[in-house]
């Protein structure tokens, strides 16, 4: 639906889930903010178009926020259906948007070989169902800017739960469109209910991308898998995630200070979990990211020593 002026939000089922895709319209091109599944352009985003009288041979730029295939696997479809578009990314995450095996090697398998947490062949095979590769046109890295024709957006570099993950913030309304920017105290199921948990992974960026976006007082902060925020709302959102963060190094170190002995963060996961939230098994084990995120900040610090057990994995205390 067209939410504010010019800016439109079309929600794409994704399971149980949805992703946001969003429609920033100008005078002279159109923007569309992530690709979500093959099907959520085919199936979604082209139906509702049409219905609107959207040209979608003004579609000028199809940015993906970040190196996840929910929010890149339309990417080739954009490119067969929109004959104008320039598939866009952050620089830092193109590598993993042009090559889904880059993707599921060096993202969601990132924690197998040294954490013993990898993503099911299943989860695998259906990356491959849903989502299909093509060339990025422009890799941005922060604080460009794009002239739509009498609308101009700002393009923001948000890094935390990617490295190259990027937002936009459009001039016209204040709103901020931050993809995965920011993920509050779990991700949620189309009903509210709780599907997972946050998904960042670089702790002292996601903090510092959460204090940037507070700053820049954006008047509404849309996301792609939560409601729109509106006003203190938004502010509200940003504060309970960056709490979030603090709970997290908190019980983490907490955990390590009550073991007898070193353990890995899959220990951790399974001493703790529960203190972090309402997730059932096997939804709580992606605390992988934040936790091993809080590991890294802890370790940095010198307050947790790491090392490796004779089988290769990673061990704290």
């Amino acid at each position: 639906m067209e939410i504010l002026p010019g800016i439109h939000r079309v929600e794409c089922p994704i399971g149980p889930r949805y992703v946001a895709l969003y429609l920033v319209v100008g005078d002279d091109y159109t923007l569309l903010l992530d690709t979500g599944f093959d099907q959520s352009i085919r199936e979604t985003l082209i139906p509702y178009m049409n219905a609107h009288s959207l040209s979608l041979e003004k579609v000028r730029y199809a940015i993906n926020t970040h190196s996840d295939y929910d929010h890149t696997g339309g990417n080739k479809a954009v490119k067969e259906l929109m004959p104008n578009a320039l598939i866009c990314c952050g620089e830092r995450d193109r590598d993993m948007i042009v090559d889904l095996s880059k993707m599921v090697d060096d993202r969601y398998n990132e924690f197998s070989k040294e954490h013993g947490f990898a993503e099911s062949q299943e989860a695998v095979d259906f990356i491959g169902t849903v989502a299909f590769e093509t060339s990025v046109d422009i890799g941005f890295a922060g604080n460009e800017r794009i002239d739509l024709g009498n609308r101009c957006v700002q393009i923001l570099h948000t890094p935390g739960h990617s490295w190259g993950h990027l937002s936009i913030l459009d001039e016209t309304t204040g709103a901020m469109m931050i993809g995965d920017a920011v993920l509050g105290q779990s991700v949620l199921l189309a009903t509210g209910e709780h599907a997972f948990p946050p998904t960042y992974r670089f702790v002292e960026a996601y903090r510092s991308t959460i204090r940037m976006i507070k700053g820049l007082h954006p008047a509404e902060i849309l996301t792609s898998h939560y409601p729109r925020y509106v006003g203190q709302d938004g502010i509200d959102f940003l504060d309970i995630s960056l709490s979030y963060t603090d709970l997290v190094e908190s019980v983490t170190l907490e955990t390590l200070t009550k073991s007898a002995k070193p353990i890995s963060l899959l220990e951790i996961i399974e001493i703790s979990h529960d203190r972090l939230g309402v997730w059932p098994d096997p939804a709580y084990k992606y605390l992988v990211y934040p936790v091993l995120g809080a590991l890294e900040v802890l370790v940095s610090y010198g307050k947790v020593v790491k090392s490796t057990s004779s089988t290769g994995i990673a061990l704290y205390k």
